[in-house]
């Protein structure tokens, strides 16, 4: 509703109730919005359910829970750690920022975190939109939706039937896509309250939550609701399992868990249930693969396709779309791993051969070992896995949208942090405080230490300020940035961040020749 000027500008009035926000570092925060029912009891694996409201004035100044997930003190070696308590199943919430309560209609940046599908927050301090919202005059919304067993564990036919809710009733699974519908019709409907334009929207996500955003984006019922989507490192080379398939993971999970059936897990706490899914990670691993226990299922209902080909659809068709990718993605997962330190060119030959068929691989690891001179095993394996995770799918979906008269915006990372002796090259998940511009939130991450504060903040303002221009506009030029066209089946450019940002032409052309698929 409008405001005036004699009115409080951290009040807000919406149809679901009034919320009190604060003034933080210059804009104003909304935290622990509701944009859905909570999923406790019977909506456990249930799709998100519209939110009953409230009376009187709530208070949106603290975060709220985030969504349930394994947790260790300490963090990991790599980040640091990508979620922390409190953990609750009351966690369908949003968090905002806003440069003024107004009817100003400021572009709108709707954020989804990644974390392989079992991890992450949307109130994580990393993923602080003020940084956005102040530098771009934007309104930035980061959103909580449910993650592991709760969010993507697939019940069957007729257990995820909750009636009619977003993302389709009957029966399904990825409870988790449901919640982010809910999520970005909430963002439609109320967002002009908080001085944002409900037909300016851009949806980014980084990991599986740019698996997400592809899969949002080529939603039908998110048609002509989403203006652009940025993707940051999507693994759209993971092969979705359809209902078959997942139900067998499903019947090891239910063994796990020590129940017979669904109505069995609805009744455990939800501790339980994470814990289960952490005998799930050892069940699934493959060596040479990156574990996920837990996966979007192609269910037919809710998602009727891999979400990298529903950017190809016609409900995307209009969409402006920035894609890239890091230079040495799977080093996140890999490199500090003594035991892949340790691979044999046989092993690594052999994981090859799972790609490439047994007469292929001795060339393609020696094409590997070209491309990376004084390479080890362990060094090839990594190349192998970024390339079919991540640069190549990536790539193939540039090729394929230019092709079709829709060419994208491509990059790829390419500055290597000097931590752990820089063995974690350009990893996964590096760009982040680049693209936050907000080092400071980072601090306890690991992966950043030994960074030159100069090439630091030289290429955050870069790629900040490139990623401000594309939610505005939908080109991310800016006057402190090279050139960046387009990527086109011609010249095929891509922006290469790095302590000198460069365009260059078909930056991936190796991996691409080496990936393309052989015509009989």
């Amino acid at each position: 509703m409008p405001h005036s000027p004699g009115q409080d500008r951290t009040v807000v009035d919406l149809p679901a109730g009034r919320l009190s926000g604060a003034n933080e570092g210059g804009v104003t925060v909304f935290r622990a919005v509701p944009y859905a029912a909570p999923p406790v009891g019977d909506l456990r694996w249930r799709p998100a359910q519209p939110h009953a409201g409230w009376i009187g004035t709530r208070d949106a100044t603290a975060d709220g829970p985030s969504a349930p997930q394994m947790y260790v003190e300490g963090g990991d070696p790599v980040l640091g750690g990508h979620g922390s308590p409190p953990f609750g199943e009351d966690c369908l919430t949003l968090n905002l920022w806003t440069p003024a309560v107004d009817d100003a209609r400021r572009p709108v940046l709707v954020w989804i975190h990644g974390g392989g599908f079992v991890s992450g927050s949307g109130s994580l301090p990393g993923y602080s939109g003020e940084t956005f919202a102040r530098d771009g005059d934007l309104v930035v919304v980061s959103i909580n939706y449910r993650i592991g067993p709760l969010g993507y564990l697939y019940p069957g036919e007729g257990e995820g039937d909750g009636g009619a809710a977003e993302g389709g009733g009957g029966a399904g699974g990825n409870f988790w896509l449901t919640d982010q519908l809910a999520a970005l019709r909430w963002v439609k409907e109320n967002i002009a309250s908080f001085g944002g334009d409900p037909d300016c929207i851009t949806v980014a996500g980084q990991s599986g939550g740019a698996v997400s955003t592809a899969a949002l984006a080529g939603h039908p019922r998110t048609e002509g609701l989403i203006r652009r989507v940025i993707l940051q490192s999507p693994p759209f080379g993971l092969d979705l399992p359809g209902p078959a398939a997942y139900l067998e993971r499903t019947a090891a999970y239910l063994e796990l868990a020590g129940a017979e059936d669904m109505a069995e897990l609805r009744a455990l706490p939800w501790p339980e249930l994470i814990g289960a899914g952490g005998g799930l990670f050892a069940q699934t691993m493959r060596w040479g693969y990156w574990p996920t226990p837990f996966l979007p299922v192609i269910d037919g209902v809710t998602l009727t396709d891999h979400p990298a080909q529903a950017l190809l659809g016609a409900t995307a068709a209009g969409i402006d779309v920035m894609i890239g990718w890091t230079r040495e993605e799977a080093n996140f997962g890999f490199a500090l791993d003594e035991g892949y330190a340790a691979a044999t060119r046989e092993q690594v030959t052999d994981r090859i051969a799972d790609t490439f068929g047994s007469e292929a691989a001795e060339g393609v690891y020696a094409a590997y070992e070209r491309a990376r001179p004084g390479a080890r095993p362990a060094d090839v394996l990594m190349d192998l896995i970024t390339d079919e995770l991540f640069r190549v799918p990536a790539v193939r979906l540039a090729e394929a949208r230019a092709a079709s008269g829709r060419p994208v915006w491509a990059y790829q990372f390419d500055l290597p942090a000097p931590a752990y002796e820089g063995r974690l090259g350009a990893a996964h998940c590096l760009e982040l405080p680049f693209v936050f511009d907000n080092f400071d939130q980072w601090s306890h991450a690991p992966f950043l230490a030994g960074l030159a504060p100069s090439v630091r903040d030289g290429l955050a303002y870069a790629m900040h300020r490139a990623w401000i221009a594309f939610v505005r506009t939908g080109d991310p030029n800016h006057p402190d940035l090279p050139r960046w066209q387009p990527y086109d089946t011609g010249s095929r450019t891509t922006m290469r961040f790095d302590s000198v940002v460069t365009a260059l032409d078909d930056l991936a052309g190796a991996s691409r020749v080496l990936h393309q698929p052989v015509t009989p």
